[in-house]
């Protein structure tokens, strides 16, 4: 037997309140105090611009995660973490100035050093994507001035950052299993959900767990010590301080304009004077002309103060139309002249008022 489907019978179309990041409600419109307050973290103790972050930025923020917050202890005294990025060619070469070495210059067992790969790949950070051309200024940010007589405001822009992915590895050198095994518990409780955040000049960076590898020496010749390597991607991308511009705002802008007030017309009044309305605003010289009867009025009289060609378009309450051009009658199109007097006349259909409906050309 089939379970039975869930049925809602009835909505809640009440709002819900107010949730705490959003007091005054998120409509898309206001910032979130959240959102306030990175912006303002990006930009702190500095100018309105974010500050620069290049790959040496990003291989101090992986230093400092380490050190922060892989801390580990051991018999009672804090893992020491060797205080700056090394490469496999430089190991030797730090290995003489370490500050945990033995008087014999001997490396002291354990102790966690971080190598950075060299290639550096196009970033797959999930907030930035391949959508801008070229390297586009955006808006950052508006700030007013004052030069001492008016008021202005400079537009501070900056380019889209370049995403990069960066791989550390993390490796800890010890002589006894348990040191191991703390270390790891450190690694897998704070990648407990796949990544964790390293915190760069205001940014918040990804950091992701991709693979675990031992690396441990067995030889009953020589000295036994266990080592494991801890691959990490840093998601992080650069931001260029000499890439930002600042150029000054409009503070004032003056409209001219240039009119004429000549009419199309070679005489006296205009169209607008005499009742009609232009038809649209792509033909300014096609006009439409109302006139309206009253009961008693069958005749209506136009003198023409501009050139036209006339022609009926629409009536109402009206069984036919009959026009006179200064004393001879004319029908169909007409066309008149400056100072041509025109006589509309009308049989009505039904006693009443009437209406006619023509349309001008204006020539010239």
């Amino acid at each position: 037997m089939a379970i039975p489907k869930k049925v809602k019978t009835n909505l809640n179309v009440v709002p819900r309140q107010p949730q705490p990041q959003y007091p005054d409600g998120y409509n898309g419109l206001t910032t979130p105090n959240r959102r306030k307050e990175l912006s303002q973290l990006i930009t702190d103790e500095g100018t309105y611009l974010p500050k620069s972050i290049l790959h040496a930025d990003l291989d101090s923020g992986m230093l400092e995660f380490v050190q922060e917050e892989l801390d580990t202890s051991s018999s009672g005294e804090k893992i020491p973490v060797i205080d700056r990025i090394l490469t496999l060619q430089r190991w030797g070469e730090f290995s003489q100035t370490w500050s945990f070495s033995t008087k014999d210059k001997n490396v002291s067992l354990p102790f966690i050093v971080v190598v950075r790969q060299p290639d550096v790949q196009y970033g797959t950070n999930p907030s930035l994507q391949y959508t801008i051309p070229d390297r586009k200024q955006f808006h950052f940010a508006k700030v007013p001035t004052w030069d001492g007589v008016r008021k202005g405001v400079d537009i501070y822009t900056i380019p889209q950052p370049i995403p990069v992915d960066i791989t550390y590895n993390v490796k800890i050198i010890c002589n006894r299993m348990r040191e191991l095994n703390r270390f790891n518990k450190s690694i897998m409780q704070k990648f407990t959900s796949r990544q964790a955040y390293t915190f760069v000049k205001g940014h918040y960076i990804p950091l992701i767990l991709t693979t675990i590898s031992d690396e441990s020496v067995v030889n009953t010749d020589e000295r036994r010590y266990y080592q494991q390597s801890y691959t990490f991607q840093l998601q992080g991308f650069l931001i260029d301080e000499e890439e930002f511009e600042v150029k000054p705002a409009i503070t004032r802008s003056m409209l001219f304009f240039d009119t004429n007030t000549a009419h199309k017309d070679y005489g006296f009044g205009s169209p607008s004077i005499v009742g009609q309305q232009p038809i649209n605003i792509y033909n300014e010289n096609k006009f439409r002309r109302k006139l309206d009867f009253t009961v008693s009025e069958t005749t209506q009289t136009i003198t023409y103060s501009y050139n036209a060609n006339v022609n009926l378009i629409r009536s109402n309450n009206v069984s036919g139309v009959t026009y006179t051009i200064n004393g001879v009658g004319t029908q169909g199109n007409l066309e008149v002249v400056i100072g041509d007097v025109l006589i509309v006349t009308i049989s009505k259909t039904s006693s009443g008022t009437a209406q006619v409906r023509l349309e001008e050309f204006i020539y010239f």
